[in-house]
């Protein structure tokens, strides 16, 4: 399994947090792939096969080759039997607004193709993507897209998209009032408007923010669960089991124990 990311260009450092790549060479078994809950969202284009998606009722149905998908408050489940590759855009959620002028709110746990989103511009850009001869090519080709997206776009509220991303890269929880007051809104027009630009409340958006840096934590030198816990905010066991349970379908001591799948990657 190779997976690796490349950085975008300056241009695109406030909307892109990175680009990734994912390859696979199956010999013999399946692969599957869970998408945990996630506060970003994912522009994807399987460059080499398509995967089928695991519905709750363990039937297979055909996903897409591109597209894109919202931040979200649950776990999927994909699978494949043959070599694969996928280019991934991970965007910041307010990225959504600001560059396609669709409220995150919008897309929130929703996985759409990229046709469905974008249209007759969608179906030329992933022929581009496909046809590209490697993934620095196809990072040229997005950079070139989105960057074009910016130019016809309006801004948006840049003291909101400051707190979305206090708390994507804080490790402590934030109070949504003390949020409110230094955006200069009353509680409730911060919470509406946060959620434009993040898709979710600002409570659940911080839970979910915080059970990945947890999930983050996959194969580094912990010594403990519960010293994961505190490092990611959490002040006690059980609210870091619930949320794990929740947001991934895992127990964290059955995540954290190698044995998950999906995590080959990581």
């Amino acid at each position: 399994m190779n997976y690796h990311t490349i950085q975008p260009p300056a241009s695109l450092q406030k909307h892109v947090r990175y680009f990734w790549v994912l390859e696979g060479n199956l010999a013999s078994e399946n692969y599957v792939h869970r998408s945990l809950a996630d506060g970003c969202v994912e522009i994807v284009f399987h460059y080499k096969t398509v995967f089928d998606e695991i519905t709750f009722d363990e039937k297979r149905e055909k996903s897409f080759a591109s597209g894109i998908s919202g931040q979200s408050q649950k776990f999927r489940r994909f699978v494949t039997d043959k070599n694969f590759g996928i280019f991934g855009a991970y965007l910041y959620p307010y990225a959504v607004p600001l560059l396609f002028s669709f409220s995150a709110a919008d897309l929130s746990n929703q996985m759409l193709s990229l046709d469905e989103f974008l249209g007759k511009e969608a179906r030329e850009l992933e022929e581009r993507m496909m046809a590209a001869p490697d993934n620095y090519h196809r990072a040229k080709i997005i950079s070139d897209f989105l960057e074009n997206r910016i130019r016809q776009n309006k801004k948006q509220n840049s003291r909101i998209i400051r707190a979305v991303n206090q708390i994507i890269h804080s490790k402590e929880t934030v109070d949504v009032r003390t949020l409110a007051l230094e955006c200069g809104f009353s509680t409730r027009q911060f919470e509406r408007k946060f959620k434009e630009l993040a898709g979710f409340s600002p409570k659940l958006y911080q839970r979910i923010m915080r059970f990945q840096s947890a999930a983050n934590k996959y194969g580094s030198e912990y010594p403990s669960l519960t010293e994961i816990a505190y490092d990611c905010g959490y002040y006690d066991q059980s609210h870091f089991i619930n949320d794990f349970k929740e947001f991934s379908g895992y127990n964290p001591k059955h995540y954290f124990g190698g044995n998950a799948e999906g995590v080959q990657w990581r």
